[in-house]
């Protein structure tokens, strides 16, 4: 596998006694779509501004092309374009002469400054409104302008802090097509930082879990959906036509299943958790059991449920820390008042 592109180790962030970013390990890869997933808060766009070299973390490294974004920022910023989830522009001038003015201040003579605006606002379907001022936009336009601003510098890598906040469903597809677009034809690496779970799983080749300051788990949806069935069990459902006549026999029978953890029955429903798939072998022993089955499903993870999953398990690990440590802290200050 070729170096990643984007290497994070061991970053942090504390700012006094809140830690907003903890022991970060990361690598994205040249090209891929990485999704950066968590609630508001969790500390996603405090790990972009240090790999931007923005702001400077309290432990770690952020090597960002090659660069150590903190020793040598000005290398990073000439090869990463950032968008965030408002982009300022002069509203009182055109898309075209914003664009324009932004492409001198990057070296461009004002001809070539005039030209490069004119193919990317070609490149982010906004050539037919290029004369009209900014002002009169919609937020999702100032968006797809916003990426084209980025564009300018040609960067071999984007990243994009909630790109979509603000934009109907309509803007949201096209803007999320037009990043898949751009990845592949401009041979970008993208970072989406993101709380929308739906638009993540559309776009993003990997994605990492990321909540309250910790990053929980990092892969293809398909291979976290994996690790949690391999964990939780694979679980079947059964729907029945009409009521099975004898449950307890039924019961008896599916306990014998190969790699047998569980099982939920209801006379027109069953749920059947096994340690491996199960499925075939369970159907036929309904089907031997006289079972006039209606439908067969097997439990599986989308992001939904694979967030959902990491979420409650990092809020409960919480809660319990939380527990020990009030109860030490009763347990030491009772323990003192009672020696005085």
């Amino acid at each position: 596998m070729n170096d990643p592109i984007i290497k994070l180790q061991g970053l942090e962030k504390r700012y006094g006694a809140l830690t907003a970013v903890n022991d970060l390990h990361l690598e994205i890869q040249r090209g891929e779509i990485f999704g950066l997933l968590g609630p508001n808060g969790a500390g996603k766009t405090t790990t972009i501004l240090m790999m931007l070299g923005l702001t400077e973390p309290s432990g770690g490294q952020a090597m960002v092309c090659g660069h150590d974004a903190t020793r040598h920022p000005i290398p990073v910023k000439k090869k990463v374009g950032y968008l965030p989830d408002s982009v300022g522009f002069y509203t009182n001038m055109t898309a075209l002469e914003n664009l324009s003015f932004i492409a001198q201040l990057n070296g461009f003579t004002r001809r070539e400054g005039h030209q490069k605006a004119l193919d990317l606002l070609r490149i982010v379907g906004l050539i037919d409104v290029a004369d009209k001022k900014v002002s009169t936009f919609s937020r999702g336009m100032k968006q797809r302008l916003g990426l084209a601003d980025v564009l300018i510098k040609d960067p071999e890598v984007i990243i994009l802090d909630e790109p979509t906040l603000g934009i109907d469903p309509r803007g949201v597809s096209e803007f999320l097509d037009l990043i898949k677009h751009l990845s592949v034809t401009q041979q970008l690496t993208v970072l989406l930082s993101s709380h929308h779970l739906q638009q993540v799983q559309r776009v993003c080749d990997r994605v990492g879990i990321f909540v309250k300051g910790q990053l929980l788990e990092v892969g293809a949806i398909d291979e976290l959906a994996s690790k949690l069935l391999k964990r939780d069990g694979n679980t079947t459902v059964v729907d029945l036509a009409t009521p099975l006549p004898d449950l307890e026999r039924v019961q008896e029978q599916i306990t014998l299943l190969p790699d047998f953890i569980d099982c939920n029955l209801s006379p027109t429903r069953i749920e059947i958790k096994t340690g491996s798939e199960q499925t075939p072998q369970i159907v036929q022993l309904l089907v031997q059991q006289d079972a006039q089955i209606d439908g067969v499903r097997r439990k599986s993870y989308g992001l939904d449920e694979i967030y959902s999953t990491y979420f409650e398990e990092q809020n409960a690990d919480k809660t319990k820390n939380n527990e020990k440590s009030t109860g030490f802290f009763n347990r030491t200050f009772h323990g003192k008042a009672i020696e005085k």
